[in-house]
């Protein structure tokens, strides 16, 4: 009992419930593992009385707790209640202005620090985050798509999607198509080092977006390389062509080590060949001091792991911390050249951002490029590195054991740890949502339940031995929509899979969308049938599947089960499970028709266009299309549960017949533009050009 009330005080669950009902008591060594990962000895009785009662004492001396968060709804700031009488008040807003009293109604916007003295001589120090109510919500209702960038080859590409690419897709889908927005894969920094990890949802970096999405011809630089360099351009050039070759022609899977050292050699002859004018050095300089020392600590550790290899934990003692490492760079010109080598290229690829989140905007999108925060970072990556203080030590997030994998999962991605981000008044958290934010019409959010509880797993133990551990959901919630609000971005959440009660309700009350994706909306509490086009909620993306689930093409053929099969996937019976396959997908397609969505008949061209007409009755504001879907491509991106058994994260978008399409052809694709045109002239503002 007395470690349940320690555990309970840190937000440590010493039960959980899975979805089929009953609770599930978390095995005690998991208890102290996570105790001890939080700080907090409970490895005796003795040490969790003892921390217990520190902890109780705390709590009964403290004038205010770590975090205030304060709403603007109307309502006048006050500061709490419960303060002695005679308390002196000081807030320092976060622009440094000095407010003292308890005279709050003039706060502005913003994470503040509040002092506090009481007449007892005790005193503290809290965080105050002032927030608007709700995130900005979309003006019009929109549809867009959906697409993994890596996986959209054009003509241009070096062996992989780029932003040349996406500004591209965002120019037409938007001026030809009427689209409101086009969503990517995170873009963040992978892991340096030769093979790396392709996921990009297990990044060395969230803050920083990978160079590897450059589009190298243009940069303004390369077109002032010179001829005495151009032999060497020509045979980057031809093996660009070469990766291009065999990914579109040969059947090849998408080689990123291969792609990054071909634009490696490039970057390296441009920025050796060629000096920067004085503007472009001054918009450097520039971009060197907004983005500080975040900025020149992920650049470290870049040139640091091209000597000693991305597992920092194994690197030489007094290069394992950014302080540390920093007397490392003075001593070292060469290694300060590589810092401003990886420092250039952020900047390079932050610009081609921007570039690409004006073309949306050109291009009329209504919302434009929604970005996508992975949940964690890799335990050997950049941020783990740089912001070690922050990560619980020896855990892995991961999920618990559900329907769909009895075993649970470990995403070998280190958590926060919530006493640190409070400490740091949310630092770490505020500076990575507001670099995703800077190109970003919309954020979305992997497995946004992690802003309320995340499932630890301690290091060395199997997924069902895990727990979930609190975080301070207003707190993160307040500061996500302080950030979208000064961006002027929508959030959108993806709360699919185990989610408690109360999650989806709070999250809708701050105006962060949800996904609804089509096979998993069912009357569950009910019939079990599907549900009602009417009863979808309006505030989400709706779409027909996922980068983690099957095609719409396979789910109606069924090609899906058979794959699970063929890869050790599918417990029990081959016919078994195809007989219930077919009878769910019957149902659906029974509903189409009664629907009158499904007018050509049967075929899997007119069914997935019924597919999205579903999508389009309800009253959700925002629609997806999975791009893949548009042409047929019958291939999931990403196959759970599987690494070497499948190629995830390693195809390009193709037609049915499983042969690469580039964007180009993509474009001219009947079957893609009678969807598309669809899609168009059911969520087109009145008066607005159809095509």
């Amino acid at each position: 009992m007395t470690l349940a009330r320690l555990a309970a005080r840190h937000g440590v669950a010493t039960v959980h419930s899975p979805a089929d009902g009953g609770d599930v008591p978390v095995p005690v060594a998991t208890v102290v593992a996570v105790l001890a990962a939080l700080g907090v000895d409970a490895s005796t009785p003795e040490a969790v009385a003892a921390a217990l009662a520190a902890a109780e004492r705390a709590d009964r001396e403290s004038l205010l707790p770590p975090t205030l968060v304060h709403w603007r709804t109307g309502d006048s700031l006050r500061p709490p209640s419960h303060l002695p009488p005679g308390t002196r008040l000081q807030v320092t807003t976060e622009d440094g202005a000095v407010v003292l009293g308890d005279d709050w109604s003039g706060l502005p916007l913003g994470v503040h620090t509040v002092e506090a003295e009481a007449p007892d001589g005790r005193t503290a120090t809290a965080t105050l985050i002032v927030s608007p109510a709700r995130v900005p919500g979309p003006g019009r209702r929109a549809y867009g798509l959906l697409v993994q960038l890596y996986s959209l080859l054009s003509d241009r590409s070096w062996g992989m999607g780029d932003l040349g690419d996406l500004r591209e897709l965002v120019t037409w889908a938007g001026r030809r198509h009427g689209a409101g927005f086009v969503q990517v894969n995170p873009l963040h920094a992978g892991v340096p080092g030769a093979p790396t990890d392709p996921s990009p949802y297990r990044p060395s970096s969230r803050r920083f977006p990978d160079p590897v999405h450059l589009r190298i011809e243009e940069i303004p630089e390369y077109a002032l390389i010179g001829p005495e360099r151009r032999e060497e351009l020509d045979r980057i050039l031809a093996d660009a062509a070469e990766l291009r070759e065999r990914v579109l022609g040969k059947g090849a899977l998408i080689d990123r080590d291969a792609v990054w050292e071909v634009k490696r050699r490039a970057l390296e002859l441009l920025l050796t060949s060629v000096e920067l004018g004085p503007g472009r050095r001054a918009d450097f300089h520039d971009f060197l001091a907004g983005r500080g020392r975040a900025l020149e600590d992920h650049a470290t550790y870049q040139a640091l792991a091209e000597r000693h290899g991305p597992h920092w934990r194994a690197w030489p003692e007094a290069l394992r911390t950014p302080r540390a490492a920093e007397a490392a760079v003075r001593a070292d010109p060469a290694l300060a050249a590589r810092v401003d080598f990886h420092c250039r290229l952020a900047w390079l690829t932050d610009r081609q951002l921007a570039d690409t989140a004006g073309a949306a905007r050109e291009a009329g999108m209504a919302v434009g490029i929604v970005h996508d925060l992975a949940v964690g970072v890799h335990p050997e990556g950049s941020d783990a590195w740089a912001g070690q203080e922050a990560f619980a030590a020896g855990m892995s997030v991961g999920a618990p054991p559900d329907a769909f994998n009895a075993r649970g999962q470990d995403w070998g991605l280190p958590p926060w740890r919530p006493d640190a981000l409070a400490a740091a008044a949310y630092a770490p958290y505020r500076g990575l949502l507001r670099e995703l934010l800077r190109h970003a019409g919309a954020l979305r959010i992997d497995h946004v339940m992690g802003l309320f509880r995340l499932w630890w797993v301690p290091e060395g133990r199997e997924p069902t031995e895990g727990t979930y551990v609190r975080y301070d959901a207003e707190a993160m919630l307040a500061v996500l929509v302080l950030e979208a609000h000064r961006a002027g971005a929508l959030v959108i959440g993806e709360d699919l899979g185990t989610v408690e009660p109360g999650v989806r309700e709070e999250l809708a009350r701050r105006g962060v969308f949800g996904t609804s994706v089509l096979w998993f909306e069912r009357d569950w509490t009910g019939t079990g049938h599907p549900l009602p086009p009417e009863e979808w909620r309006a505030e989400c993306v709706a779409t027909a599947t996922t980068h983690d689930l099957p095609s719409t093409a396979a789910r109606l053929s069924g090609d899906h089960v058979v794959l699970r099969h063929r890869l050790g996937l599918l417990p029990g019976d081959l016919e078994r499970a195809r007989v219930a396959d077919r009878a769910e997908t019957a149902e659906w397609r029974g509903l189409f028709e009664r629907l009158g969505l499904l007018p050509e008949g049967p075929g899997e061209e007119a069914e997935i266009r019924a597919v999205h007409r579903y999508l389009l009755a309800t009253p959700a504001r925002m629609v997806g299309v999975w791009l893949p879907d548009a042409v047929g491509d019958r291939r999931p991106q990403n196959l759970p549960g599987t690494w070497d058994e499948y190629p995830n994260w390693r195809l390009p978008v193709a037609g049915p017949d499983g042969q690469p399409l580039t964007l180009e052809r993509l474009a001219a694709s009947p079957r893609a533009h009678a969807l598309l045109s669809e899609l168009h002239a059911r969520t087109a503002p009145p008066g607005a050009r159809r095509v």
